[in-house]
């Protein structure tokens, strides 16, 4: 916790510093007038102010910033005749306050001194030290290593919609990754979620709905706590254009892709973004690259969270599908597995040079085992290469990269051996050898200019080797020759006055000084040469004319060999810059050689095989079993496997059976395993052969929005109809238990319809589980439908879990036997039987067994509701055929329209 400011080391009161030239209102000190001038061009942003070795913050800043970070909240001088609140941080450990801000959403303005406070007195009057906001660091623009997560990207995205096309780019400053997409408004929320971007620009006017853009902004309600609204202006298509043009050097954008006017606005907006927060030190980022939404798998954002892809329900990375499978070494390995579980491809063809990559790792034991080992070394050379970029990076990210293009030419010797068991590289690992690159010269140059540990921060000196300069190792030779000669002064003034005990010692304010106890303070009146310097309790300080000569060449000589080391990193930073496409292909290509290798070993470690992608509709899978509740499972049970056989004769499964008898399970891991095949992984079954899917629905689980005031039934209802309205025969849909948020009789309804819907409408592959038995009547009615249920045992009035799907249906669904072993009180087991039993001998219950016998199906109601339709359009045909508009008066022109829209009411064509 950081102590009231009276124990900082800077003891000047901040708000009493001298006057500068500039004349400050009236009662207002000039440091306060500078302050208070600063943070109203940074309004919205906590203002981190320096003042000597600490960040102060003032005002409502402070009370924020203490209440954030848990940090003693003091007070330090007045304005307006009230106490100022002040709380701050230091400098040195900075980085971690700035971390739990960022994460907590907060901006931050990053307020320097500009000039050194001697120039500030060598000025002359009552001078304020000059100050600048040098950068702004928000949730979407750090590139600190100790402020991001290593295994994550770091997204910052802008979304604009312009005539009803939504354009959406997206970029990690950290890396450099730029990607723009052309969505539809109902395309976006899934969108957003893939991304899973930590600030989202949007335009001001999008969160006024008075300005029509209450469609859009609805959009954006899941994610509203990321939002930051910038000036519509900033969203102006042809001036975006002009400026990413302008960023990557060309006339025209066209080589880069076929923006529409949406994906510029969105783009140029970003970089413009970028510029401002960043005061002109942008990032380098790579050309935009369009994000074509047809050739990856769509995922909505309720189907992300109900399989818990990257994130659990409740949040944690831990226990995750992405957390099960992640078995690379590298952050930038990590980060592209969890791109690629996002978004996997629908083009066959890319997974099966995918699958091969690992295939190849998953049979060579040996290269496998290097490689990885090879890798666990690895720096994350992206984000290294990105803070070179804007001028963030210190000595360490020079090694970094030195030992990142290290490891590369061993990776690429390693995979050029060929393996005797094969016959050379599959076509994604031959592309990537290529990519490692060759970099001899700047490796040599690096390991001959830097020693191996140097500091983090390059004003700190120290990290250029002996013998790179001859002119640093001169300076230092100077410097270091001071230092002795000042230790052999601490021994001759020791001789000279017999105070053995005489230290000679350094601080800040006085530089170099005498220091003695105090009780030997009045012997030095003997000697004229020592000056009296200071006097504390139990010690006294003097100088003499000789030490403050020595200090005065040690510092020019250490400010010089600073300056000078300055320059060599500079020096140095240029020649990785030059070779900067190089050096970015080389780290994407580790990252691909990491995911494979990282697959390949979790194949080996779970017993996962090689799954086939085809271009068909078949749906296959042998002894699938679920990946994370198999590998988060404790009790050493051995997880039951289950067959799923889908064709075109039997693509809609409908299960029933009773709660914890595993139908959730069953759902859900047939969906992971088609995600994790299509991505390009192995999967958990025995077999598997699917073909390509090209979106995946998942209405599981339930969960109220009181955010958008979407009571469990409302949610539930909403993910059925996106289902209903979006699903085509290449899509795999899984829904649990719709319907029972309602009543039995509209829940049954609703399930029954929806079954229908997809069999005759959608005609997509689906799991559908139930506890509406009813529903089984339908496999006599539909075509395509088929029963399972899960198999259990009954024993002595108690039921066995087998976990396993068989072929048929159940005829109860076991809810009162589930509720005993969850522990209800026995009086209400044995009366929930009582009830049971009456229940089931009612009238409605024996109805619902032939309801399916007296129902029409889906598709003649269709056609019954076609032909009323058309009547119905005949009549209206009939009576605007009569109609003379010359005849008419207003009064009967007016009596006509409410006919005819009485007519439209009644046929129901409105």
């Amino acid at each position: 916790m950081i102590e009231p400011k009276d124990n900082y080391a800077v003891t000047a009161d901040p708000m009493n510093e001298k006057k500068s030239k500039k004349i400050a209102p009236l009662g207002v000190t000039p440091m306060l007038a500078q302050y208070l001038e600063i943070k109203r061009e940074h309004i919205g942003s906590l203002l981190f102010y320096r003042m000597g070795d600490f960040y102060e913050l003032f005002f409502e800043d402070a009370i924020e910033a203490a209440h954030a970070l848990d940090i003693t909240l003091t007070k330090r001088g007045k304005h307006k005749n009230q106490d100022i609140p002040m709380c701050g941080v230091p400098f040195h450990a900075a980085d971690t306050y700035l971390g739990r801000l960022i994460r907590k959403g907060f901006k931050v303005a990053i307020c320097e001194q500009i000039e050194d406070p001697a120039d500030a007195r060598k000025r002359g009057g009552k001078s304020v030290v000059k100050r600048a906001v040098v950068r702004v660091i928000t949730p979407g623009t750090v590139t600190e290593e100790t402020l991001l997560e290593a295994r994550r990207n770091n997204f910052l995205a802008s979304v604009v919609e312009i005539q009803e096309s939504v354009g959406m780019a997206w970029v990690d400053v950290s890396t450099g990754s730029f990607q723009t997409e052309a969505l539809s408004l109902n395309q976006l929320g899934g969108a957003l979620a893939r991304v899973a971007p930590t600030e989202i620009l949007v335009p001001d006017r999008v969160l006024e709905t008075r300005n029509g853009c209450g469609d859009f902004a609805s959009q954006l309600t899941d994610c509203r706590d990321r939002l930051t609204s910038i000036p519509s202006s900033r969203f102006d298509s042809a001036n975006s254009e002009k400026r990413l043009a302008e960023l990557y050097g060309v006339n025209s954008l066209d080589s880069y892709g076929s923006f529409s006017r949406a994906e510029l606005a969105a783009a140029g907006a970003l970089v413009d973004y970028l510029e401002l927060t960043q005061l002109g030190k942008i990032p380098r980022l790579l050309p935009p690259k369009q994000w074509k939404n047809s050739e990856t798998l769509e995922v909505d954002n309720a189907t992300r969270i109900n399989l818990e892809l990257v994130r659990t329900v409740a949040g944690e990375r831990k226990g995750s599908l992405l957390d099960i499978m992640d078995r690379t070494v590298t952050g930038g390995g990590s980060r592209l597995l969890a791109t690629r579980l996002n978004a996997p491809p629908t083009d066959p063809n890319i997974i099966k040079e995918r699958l091969e990559s690992v295939d190849y790792f998953f049979e060579s034991e040996r290269q496998r085992l290097c490689i990885r080992n090879t890798l666990k070394s690895v720096p994350d050379i992206e984000r290294s290469l990105s803070r070179l970029s804007v001028d963030r990076a210190g000595p360490r990210d020079l090694i970094a990269i030195r030992n990142a293009l290290l490891a590369t030419a061993s990776i690429r010797a390693q995979l050029n051996k060929l393996d005797g068991k094969l016959t050379g590289l599959p076509t994604e690992l031959e592309k990537n050898v290529t990519f490692l690159g060759c970099h001899d010269e700047l490796v040599m140059l690096l390991t001959r200019a830097l020693i191996d540990e140097p500091p983090m921060f390059a004003r700190e000196g120290g990290f250029i080797k002996s013998g790179y300069d001859m002119e640093l190792d001169r300076l230092r030779s100077l410097r270091d020759e001071s230092r002795n000669l000042i230790v052999s002064l601490q021994q001759r003034y020791a001789e000279e006055t017999g105070i053995n005990s005489i230290k000679i010692k350094h601080n800040n304010v006085l530089g170099y000084f005498v220091e003695m106890t105090s009780m030997h303070a009045n012997k030095m009146t003997e000697y004229p040469t020592f000056i009296h310097r200071q006097t504390l309790a139990n010690a006294t300080r003097f100088t003499t004319l000789e030490l403050t000569e020595l200090e005065r060449d040690l510092g020019q000589a250490a400010a010089k060999s600073l300056a000078l080391e300055q320059e060599c990193f500079a020096h140095l930073s240029n020649e990785v810059i030059n070779s900067y496409e190089a050096i970015f292909n080389a780290g994407t290509a580790i990252s691909e050689i990491d995911l494979f290798s990282g697959l390949a070993e979790l194949a080996i470690e779970r017993r996962y095989v090689r799954p086939t992608v085809t271009g068909g509709l078949e749906f296959e899978i042998i002894d699938g079993r679920h990946p994370v509740v198999e590998a988060l499972s404790t009790d050493g049970e051995r997880f039951v496997s289950n067959n799923c056989e889908m064709k075109v004769a039997n693509r809609l499964w409908l299960l029933t059976g009773p709660n914890m008898a595993g139908k959730s399970t069953f759902l859900r891991q047939n969906a992971l395993i088609t995600l994790m095949a299509q991505m390009g992984s192995f999967v958990p079954a025995t077999s598997a052969r699917i073909g390509v899917i090209d979106r995946l629905f998942s209405r599981v689980g339930a969960a109220d929005d009181l955010a958008r005031g979407r009571s469990t039934f409302m949610v539930e209802m909403v993910e059925t109809a996106a289902i209903l309205n979006q699903a085509t025969a290449r899509s795999l849909v899984i829904l649990d238990e719709i319907g029972r948020g309602t009543a039995t009789f509209d829940g049954l309804s609703i399930a029954w319809a929806a079954i229908e819907h997809l069999h005759e409408i959608n005609g997509c592959r689906t799991l559908f589980a139930t506890h509406y038995h009813e529903l089984t009547s339908l496999q006599s009615k539909l075509d395509s439908l088929v029963c399972y249920t899960m198999k259990i045992k009954e024993w002595q009035e108690e039921i066995v879990f087998m976990h396993e799907l068989v072929k048929g249906t159940a005829d109860r669904s076991y809810g009162i036997h589930v509720a005993k072993i969850a522990g209800l009180p026995t009086e209400v087991v044995d009366r929930a039987k009582i009830i049971l039993e009456v229940l089931e001998k009612g009238e409605k219950a024996n109805s619902l067994r032939s309801l399916a016998d007296d129902l029409p199906l889906f598709k003649d109601t269709l056609k019954d509701s076609n032909q009323g339709k058309e009547l119905a359009e005949s009549e209206v045909d009939k009576l605007l055929a009569q109609i003379q508009p010359d005849d008419l008066s207003p009064r009967e022109a007016l009596e006509l329209i409410y006919r005819l829209k009485d007519m439209v009411k009644e046929f129901g064509l409105g």
